[in-house]
């Protein structure tokens, strides 16, 4: 199937649209979303030039199964999952951070480590660490929520006294992060993967905090195979893991990171295949059932008539 790249919806009652890196979003009358996660990737906050046939799906299937798997924790904006590559919630109020924790040392945090800082977003880290060491808890690094460009580091302390989150919230939104992130590592591990680090966002309706977007996929997550981790760990190789960072790898070996003058390197078919072919895997590693692609001529007619017949039947907006 060719990657859907792009919508251009005209819902009954649209106030806006916000094309975000991988997913557009319709706001629908005064307390109504709808997410379609588009084939788009991103790196290195780059939007990159070629889409990945089901990668929107293996997003929307996962973060729908786990905003149900995690709603006892906290609420979420999810209302119903209307298609494969669609959800419709709630409209949340967003906070101005990402939540990001961190389980073991790699990816960004390694990167920083690596370099000699030891302290990240002003958490202090442990000296004689090695990449892809397992932290002795969990550490909560935050970033700020770009509305373009990359997103920054920030710590606790430069939240609270910028007036970005109250005390009271961020207290909130770590113990969310804490729970959420406990949650996601024992359904890893009873699928035999490693929940590395992910991230969450999260939002307040009528006074409440939720949690938004999405939770333990792959563009927001990372996963190791427990198999064997600690044998490729003691032999300093790398680990076998399931995420975006492949990507990042790619690019990074392309000589490109999403710096001033650089160029995106070529995505050839088969280049664009072998993503595709991760996220299935990720998706049936995760699950633990077999992907089951909704192949279409046309997605984009599918999802649009798949949403306008929800919102019609269930009058919300």
């Amino acid at each position: 199937m060719k990657a859907l790249v792009s919508t251009d919806f005209k819902f009954e009652g649209l106030k806006a649209k916000y094309e975000g890196k991988v997913r557009d979003v319709y706001s629908i009358g005064d307390d109504c979303l709808v997410m379609v996660v588009t084939d788009r990737i991103s790196a290195f906050d780059v939007v990159l030039p070629e889409g990945i046939p089901y990668k929107g799906q293996v997003l929307n299937q996962i973060a729908s199964r786990f905003l149900d798997a995690t709603a006892d924790i906290i609420p979420n904006w999810k209302i119903a999952q209307v298609d494969p590559m669609a959800t419709v919630g709630y409209r949340c109020e967003p906070f101005k951070v990402e939540m990001v924790i961190r389980g073991y040392l790699t990816g960004h945090a390694w990167r920083e480590y690596k370099s000699g800082k030891r302290t990240l977003c002003g958490v202090a880290l442990p000296e004689g660490m090695v990449e892809n060491q397992k932290f002795p808890e969990p550490i909560i690094t935050p970033t700020t929520k770009a509305a373009e460009g990359h997103d920054e580091d920030i710590s606790r302390e430069e939240i609270i006294s910028r007036g970005i989150v109250s005390a009271e919230d961020y207290a909130r939104l770590e113990e969310y992060t804490r729970a959420l992130y406990k949650r996601g590592c024992e359904m890893a591990a009873g699928k035999g993967l490693i929940l590395v680090d992910t991230k969450y966002e999260f939002g307040k309706r009528d006074g409440k905090i939720m949690l938004m977007d999405e939770i333990h996929t792959p563009d927001s997550s990372r996963y190791f195979y427990a198999d064997g981790y600690e044998q490729r760990l003691a032999a300093g190789e790398r680990q076998r893991q399931l995420s975006k960072e492949f990507v990042r790898e790619w690019l990074m070996a392309s000589g490109f990171q999403g710096l001033e003058g650089q160029k995106v390197p070529e995505m050839t078919p088969e280049v664009v295949k072998g993503i595709t072919d991760r996220y299935v895997e990720l998706f049936e590693h995760i699950t633990g059932e077999r992907f089951v692609p909704a192949e279409c001529d046309d997605p984009a007619a599918r999802i649009e008539n798949n949403i306008r017949t929800f919102l019609a039947n269930n009058k919300i907006g």
